[in-house]
């Protein structure tokens, strides 16, 4: 019995420790693409892009907001899957490369349509993800 509530203790620290980074609401636009774009027959890569927008977001994860969970014939949630985003900042564009850890149809949503893919971010350039924890910390100041 002391082995299951210890164990139930250290999933619940987990998972506070997981939600730190607390969401916060921002509708940006961004392109994705797959992070490992198919080849062609002449042996140059092909990328292909699909637009979207942000439901929310915080230091360590986009909410993405998509038409298709589908692109180039490649669904982009996944085992292993990794999708580079180019977001649209207020101080223009960043990249970065994010993993998805879930995904579920709008279908019965009042306001939106698509799907909703939650990621986290996996890789993103030191200058990119200044611009992203300055925009951010914005919106938590903005809340208060």
């Amino acid at each position: 019995m002391e082995l299951a509530r210890s164990l139930v203790s250290r999933m619940r620290q987990m998972v506070g420790v997981r939600r730190n980074s607390k969401r916060r609401k921002a509708r940006l636009t961004f392109s994705l693409s797959l992070a490992s774009p198919a080849k062609n027959l002449n042996g140059t890569r092909r990328q292909v892009s699909m637009a979207g927008h942000t439901s929310d977001l915080s230091e360590d994860g986009l909410a993405l907001i998509v038409p298709a969970i589908t692109l180039d014939e490649h669904h982009l949630v996944g085992e292993n899957r990794s999708l580079n985003v180019r977001l649209e900042l207020p101080v223009g564009p960043i990249e970065m490369q994010v993993s998805p850890v879930r995904y579920e149809s709008l279908e019965e949503h009042k306001t939106e349509t698509g799907y909703l893919i939650g990621t986290k971010i996996v890789r993103m350039s030191d200058e990119d993800r200044a611009k992203f924890a300055e925009f951010v910390a914005s919106l938590q100041a903005r809340k208060r």
